[in-house]
């Protein structure tokens, strides 16, 4: 049961009038029995709410920054017509609309609500009830009855770094040399044989085809194919720190000429998780990998593996990628850096290229990582990228008050701190690199293919 604001405003009318009358205590009784009789008449006439039946339909699968739309028919089998009040109640971050949606489903017919999502986060949005609330025919009181009417949507990582693919795809044609200007392809593996022109590197002429066909003959070579890249994800304490700015707005419909129009909500919103910044950059690196041809798998590991994608196709490899990353969320834990390193060798039997993203943080590599490095870079070729945060570096350049100047020392330590793991970690043979959010991805990508042109893969 319920009360509405008219039976509130009932309740204040019969205040006024045991004011006024002669006789406070009779008016008091008097007003508090007819008040009562009229809610329970509503109650008595209102529409029941336990016999409505619920179906959904609607989107199951949205990127981050897209719309999605659930409908929710409401069916009413019951003798009487509901008429009220209905809430979808959805988490917070699903920014579903509307909060409340008025209903009216006369007996034995269906009524249709369509409810709005604008996702703020990545993961699986759900419905947890539906409540409904039916009004009798005076207004005072309503039924109220939560129902389960089960809805997910699972929200994907945007995977913003795409618009940088296009011009790392000709970059790797050109390593191929598949380029349309014929830029001789760089690399380790025997591509084919050609007739020698003036510039090319004697070293590569082939004297024995020379022989053979009475004519300088020059081999050509192509960067390594069918190389094995494992992308590990650390979900540890360090990933949850949010750095730069949120590069997704909430965004709203306002009427325009033709239709609707989205533009970005000007309230501020947070930066993005370290974590989701490193996925964005294992997903440009990953479709770039699987375009050169080369095999690869991705782990996800705190202190147990979070997640796994091994031995997917080209074709169903980014798909596989934002589907199981879409759920992880940061564990507020320390992440165990040995049993880390022996799921990757545990993973990859053979040598490959394993592309750690973790934060370049030198109090938890010192401990962590630094003392099982060398059993993991023995076998493979390592490369550690990490996310720094912008405003560390607006800090140290910040001079203006004492405390400004506090700043700036905290901010110089830091990055003192990060430059001195780095160093130590490429004394270890490990390729690093650090970063800003917006550049991380990019970053890595020309890391990869500077690896692949130097034929170290």
């Amino acid at each position: 049961m319920a009360l509405t604001g008219r039976a509130g405003l009932v309740a204040a009318i019969g205040v006024v009038v045991v004011l006024f009358a002669p006789q406070p205590g009779a008016a008091l009784a008097g007003v508090c029995l007819l008040l009562a009789a009229a809610i329970i008449v509503d109650l008595v006439f209102a529409g029941a709410v336990r016999p409505l039946r619920f179906h959904r339909s609607g989107d199951t699968l949205i990127r981050l920054g897209q719309r999605a739309t659930v409908e929710l028919i409401v069916e009413n089998p019951g003798g009487r017509r509901v008429r009220g009040s209905l809430r979808d109640v959805w988490q917070p971050s699903a920014g579903a609309t509307p909060r409340i949606a008025g209903l009216d489903v006369p007996r034995g017919e269906r009524r249709r609500i369509i409810i709005t999502l604008d996702p703020t986060r990545r993961g699986d949005r759900s419905s947890a009830a539906v409540t409904v609330r039916s009004v009798g025919p005076l207004g005072l009181a309503a039924r109220q009855g939560n129902h389960r009417a089960p809805w997910s949507v699972r929200v994907l990582p945007p995977f913003l770094s795409r618009k940088h693919l296009p011009s790392r795809l000709a970059r790797l044609r050109e390593l191929d040399g598949q380029h349309p200007a014929l830029v001789r392809g760089q690399g380790t593996e025997f591509d084919s044989l050609r007739e020698y022109v003036v510039g090319d590197d004697v070293r590569s002429i082939d004297w024995r085809a020379t022989a053979r066909r009475h004519d300088v003959v020059v081999r050509t070579w192509r960067p390594e194919r069918d190389r094995r890249v494992l992308i590990v994800l650390d979900t540890g304490r360090t990933s949850a720190g949010r750095v730069g700015d949120a590069p997704i707005p909430m965004a709203g419909a306002v009427p325009g000429g033709g239709g609707l129009l989205v533009r970005p909500d000007p309230r501020p919103a947070p930066g993005w998780p370290r974590l989701d910044w490193s996925m964005d950059a294992a997903l440009l690196l990953a479709a770039l990998a699987a375009r050169a041809g080369d095999q690869v798998d991705f782990l996800a590991y705190d202190r147990a593996v979070r997640a796994w994608v091994g031995g997917a196709s080209r074709t169903e490899l980014l798909s596989s990628l934002v589907n199981v990353m879409a759920p992880i969320e940061a564990e507020l834990i320390e992440a165990d850096s040995q049993g880390m390193v022996a799921a990757i060798l545990s993973r990859a039997k053979r040598r490959c290229l394993v592309v750690l993203l973790t934060d370049l943080n030198s109090a938890a590599l010192d401990e962590g990582l630094m003392p099982v490095l060398p059993q993991l870079s023995a076998r493979h070729l390592v490369l550690v990228a990490g996310v720094s945060d912008p405003r560390v570096a607006a800090m140290a350049g910040r001079r203006g008050s004492a405390e400004e100047v506090y700043d700036a020392a905290a901010a110089e330590h830091a990055q003192l701190g990060r430059r001195l793991i780095t160093a130590r970690l490429r004394r270890h043979g490990v390729e690093v690199v650090d970063a800003p959010p917006e550049d991380i991805a990019p970053a890595l990508a020309d890391a990869y293919l500077a690896l692949k042109a130097a034929g170290r893969l």
